[in-house]
């Protein structure tokens, strides 16, 4: 597998584990409100090499997950803000600009995470 996209956790918000209880975890780059910020993993913001969609792999520190939906504003999210939330739950909808993987344990995310989408 190759990566089309590859990011790494360079800072994290003092709440953003909280929503690991809702299976989701947002990241955000350097312009994330300052509302916000709490809850967020920080990323810089970078382009994918390719289109982001379902069946490709997410892979957090090694570990893999079946992409199953992408929003339909992810990507443009994620390329120009570098926000975007990432659902564990299985399920077969999202919102706009979520990527939802298949349902697994939300994973710990540290500075120094690596994010990469494979295909």
């Amino acid at each position: 597998m190759k990566a089309i996209y590859e990011n790494t956790i360079k800072g994290v918000g003092d709440l953003a584990a909280a929503f690991a209880e809702e299976k989701t975890i947002i990241l955000f780059g350097d312009s994330a409100p300052d509302t916000l910020k709490d809850y967020c993993y920080s990323i810089d913001v970078k382009n994918a090499d390719a289109v982001i969609e379902p069946g490709q792999t997410l892979e957090i520190d090694g570990k893999q997950y079946k992409i199953l939906v992408t929003g339909h504003v992810m990507q443009k999210n994620l390329e120009a803000l570098g926000h975007i939330s990432i659902q564990f739950n299985g399920a077969q909808d999202g919102l706009p600009g979520s990527m939802v993987v298949e349902e697994a344990e939300v994973p710990v995310l540290q500075i120094g995470s690596v994010i990469r989408i494979l295909v």
